[in-house]
Order: C-alpha cells, then structure tokens, then sequence
C-alpha cells in the first residue's frame, strides 16, 4: 500500500487485527506499520504516539457500542421501558463480545485500562443517554428525579456489575438475569412518581 491512500480508518482496521494476533502487551506500531506495506513514520503522520493510536482503537470500539443504544435514547415513548430496554442492550452488547471473541475483549479491557480519558468520555455520553432518558420520564410525569444527570450516573453506578468489563467473569454465572431483575425493580421504585 503506497502512503499516498494511507488512511487513518485502514490504520485502525489494522491496528485492531494486529492487537488481536499479538495482543496489547507485544503489539507495536512497527507491526501495524509491516501489515499495511508502509514505513512506521507513514503511521506516526496520523497518530503522534504508540499511546494515541491505542487510544483512538480504543474510542473506535467504544463508539461502536452507542450504535445500538442512540435510536433507544432517542425514542419517544415510555421512559421506564426505555430506560430497562437501553440498560439490558448495553450489557447484550458487552455480553456478545466477551462471547463471540473472548480474546479480543481481553485486549480492550487492557487497552481500556490505560486509556483513561477515553474511557471517561465514553462513560459521560453513556450518562448523557440515561439522563436525557430519566429526564424525559420527568417531563412525561412517569419519573421523579430532581437532578436528572446525578440520577443516571447513580442509574449507571447500580448496573454497573451487567456491564463494566471489570465484571466479565461473573456474566456466565447462573442467576444474572434475575440480579439484574431485582437491580431494575429497585432502581424503578427509585425513579418512580411517589402518589401523596
């Protein structure tokens, strides 16, 4: 490939394909470089650092995960239907890629580990999602919540063992959807319309 159609998509097509055959701790610009047919300064032209490239895989496979939960977030109806349906599409989402490549998810939890700010952004939209939910609830009389976003990020805080990779190991185990159940049970009392 001539560095001339070099793109900043194909080198984190690449990028990922190589992380995934040589794993974060061994994976080097270098062989990002080699796989691509271009000297390794072609790919430092679109990312400054080892650390900026790992980053913006990272941010790719985190933008990948709002796909699915934009269209919920920007539904109109219900609230609390919205808001369970967002919540368990997101753990599915997570759940199907510790399932369908265990060993690439491996490699993003580690990736996620070091990139911090990424992480940060990826979990503050994620909380914008909730809260533009919780506050739609409160605008429709269906929720009570005085602080919509300190809401979602207590919403967010709950559910946290259905999708932080930090939990993968326990998403196999026998009872989940019942744990995850009586975790949308308690968060709905919470949320709902208290009648005097």
């Amino acid at each position: 490939m001539g560095d001339d159609i070099l793109t900043t998509e194909k080198i984190l097509v690449t990028a990922e394909e190589v992380l995934r055959r040589y794993g974060p701790a061994k994976a080097t610009v270098l062989d990002v470089a080699r796989a691509l047919g271009v000297s390794h300064g072609s790919v430092y032209r679109h990312f400054p650092s080892k650390a900026a490239l790992r980053d913006a895989v990272t941010k790719r496979w985190l933008d990948r995960i709002m796909v699915p939960l934009t269209p919920i977030m920007e539904e109109t109806g219900p609230a609390p239907e919205r808001l369970k349906r967002w919540l368990q599409t997101l753990a599915k989402y997570k759940h199907s890629k510790v399932l369908d490549d265990p060993e690439l998810f491996a490699t993003y939890s580690v990736l996620t580990e070091e990139a911090r700010e990424v992480v940060k952004e990826h979990v503050a939209h994620l909380a914008e999602q909730v809260t533009k939910i919780i506050a739609d609830g409160v605008a429709n009389g269906e929720f009570e919540a005085t602080n919509p976003a300190a809401t979602a990020q207590t919403v967010l805080y709950a559910t946290v063992r259905f999708h932080s990779p930090v939990h993968a190991q326990e998403w196999s185990e026998p009872g989940q959807e019942e744990a995850f159940e009586n975790v949308w049970n308690l968060i709905l009392c919470g949320l709902n319309v208290r009648k005097s």
